[in-house]
């Protein structure tokens, strides 16, 4: 007998809007796996990568979802019991829109649209109308979060200082009223009224909401809490409560995280979706979903969060026995759950167990002369990444999700040079020692060819599962990256060889960023801008 889902609406959302637009063999394998796991509900988060007649900058040149790619896809998923729920942005996240210049005097500051300005409600009702023409379902998540800076640019010059939490409500009722037309109802993520009543804070569950700006909550809008970040099932309990006295019927957003790297973090996703879902049980909530991010350019393939999807939803059918779902993943995927989770490995390293660090982005992005987290690796990591190749490589032979195994081991085989690299480039500089010295440059030009082999099975992987756009941005940083390890492989031969007689930067003191501490031994950082250099790149 089949399993009943604790959940009314039990969903996965994908984002498709920070260069990794899925194509649709992998969208609908998407729709194939979750619909056999039970999960009714799947969103496409579409800034602004969907086809919008009369608005030809919608996408251009970023992959966009026709209009007929987006039909096709609701029938497939509504052929699987899957109700295909479009997630948009009707107020900030829409960066790339501003980068046309057709769109620039219609945004307030940074990526928020300008509130009351007649040509972003024109905007607007375009975009539902493409929406609406697309979609069967009448659920439409409008985004609206993280909205820091609403009414503090261009608005703020116009108008003066104002109210910013009626500013944001009177730009929902006018947003809900066109959605309206086209018989849509309305999620939208909760952020913005916690943020405006606590000081810029969203985890302040001790927060008081006047009651007049509870009224001004239309009816036909559900809110969203997200949260992905803990594994307290008390937190969440706080939290879900400060919801409920703001706006009844919350839904709940968790994460299954593939947003900080090329590895997932199975783990960490598992414990915190242990915690959410019994406080979600607890207090009622009937609506719930997990999403998969791509922050930073997406360098994470969503199967590679399959452990987490497959324990999240057999924890929605009331199963917690942890060798039970090991074994019914095994049935279900063809390999061992704990062979899939190792997937993990390479981004926890040096790291807690289970936890969300993302060691194998900065490692690799971290310059080999000017190093800004030198001094925050630990020394011999590359000897741990050589042993993760080793493991992923046994498993690169699967038919099914062999690639998967495949452009993780190639990203270890790079790391197991590139990790220690800066460091090791200072120690020899100091010593004086020539033929540590050649030593050192036959190890940079076999991290060039690593780092060529590891681009061609990334590319690959990313091919089979995404559209071409969005790959030029992998070019150019693995590009700049083999361009900028080559540079200093020449100034090392140029000092071996007696041309030069100094490297300036590998006289200066190395400073430690303070990514690693007592309190965060598994950091996190996810800015490949703020990695690759200290020096300018907006100039």
């Amino acid at each position: 007998m089949e399993e009943e889902i604790m959940f009314r609406t039990f969903g996965t959302m994908l984002d498709c809007s920070r260069n990794a637009v899925p194509n649709m063999t992998a969208l609908k394998k998407w729709i194939d796996i979750t619909s056999s796991l039970g999960y009714n509900t799947l969103m496409l988060y579409t800034e602004e990568t969907y086809e919008v007649p009369g608005q030809p900058f919608f996408g251009y040149l970023r992959g966009r979802f026709t209009q007929e790619e987006l039909r096709e896809a609701d029938r497939y998923a509504k052929d699987h019991n899957i109700e295909l729920i479009p997630c948009i942005q009707v107020l900030a996240h829409l960066r790339q829109l501003k980068h046309w210049p057709a769109y620039q005097e219609h945004f307030d500051v940074d990526d928020i649209l300008l509130v009351g300005d007649e040509e972003v409600y024109t905007m607007i009702d375009d975009m539902f109308a493409s929406i609406s023409s697309c979609f069967t379902s009448r659920t439409l998540h409008l985004g609206m979060d993280e909205a820091h800076l609403l009414g503090r640019g261009q608005y703020y010059d116009r108008h003066g200082d104002c109210d910013r939490t009626k500013l944001m409500l009177e730009h929902l009722s006018r947003v809900c009223r066109i959605g309206e037309k086209y018989g849509f109802r309305f999620l939208m993520w909760s952020d913005m009224f916690f943020r405006l009543a606590a000081g810029g804070k969203y985890y302040a569950d001790s927060v008081v909401f006047r009651d007049e700006i509870r009224a001004l909550v239309p009816a036909n809008v559900d809110l969203v809490y997200w949260d992905y970040y803990s594994t307290d099932t008390a937190h969440y309990d706080r939290m879900l409560e400060a919801h409920e006295r703001l706006h009844e019927g919350t839904w709940f957003a968790g994460g299954l995280w593939s947003w900080t790297g090329f590895t997932p973090h199975n783990g960490f996703s598992i414990n915190a979706t242990k915690a959410a879902f019994e406080s979600c049980r607890q207090h009622g909530v009937k609506d719930v979903f997990l999403t998969l991010w791509g922050d930073d350019s997406a360098e994470c393939s969503f199967f590679a969060l399959l452990p987490a999807l497959f324990y999240a939803s057999e924890l929605a059918k009331g199963n917690a026995d942890e060798q039970g779902i090991r074994k019914r993943f095994e049935e279900q995927f063809g390999l061992p759950f704990d062979d899939f989770m190792a997937l993990d490995l390479p981004g926890t390293l040096n790291g807690e167990e289970n936890a969300h660090c993302n060691q194998d982005k900065y490692a690799l992005y971290n310059d080999c002369f000017m190093g800004i987290f030198d001094r925050d690796i630990p020394e011999d990591t590359g000897s741990g990444y050589a042993a993760c190749a080793e493991r992923l490589t046994r498993l690169a032979g699967d038919p099914e999700w062999g690639l998967l195994f495949r452009s993780i081991a190639a990203l270890c085989r790079v790391l197991e040079i590139k990790a220690d690299l800066g460091n090791r480039t200072h120690a020899v500089y100091r010593s004086d020692d020539l033929e540590a010295l050649s030593v050192l440059i036959r190890d940079y030009k076999e991290l060039e060819r690593r780092l060529e082999a590891f681009h061609v099975v990334f590319r690959e992987r990313w091919f089979a599962e995404n559209r071409p756009q969005g790959f030029d941005v992998q070019d150019i940083r693995l590009g700049g990256l083999l361009m900028r390890i080559r540079s200093c492989r020449k100034r090392l031969e140029d000092l071996l060889e007696g041309r030069i007689s100094r490297i300036d930067e590998l006289e200066e003191e190395q400073l430690s960023y303070g990514l690693r501490t007592d309190k965060t031994p598994a950091p996190t950082f996810n800015h490949w801008r703020r990695t690759v250099t200290a020096n300018s790149m907006w100039q």
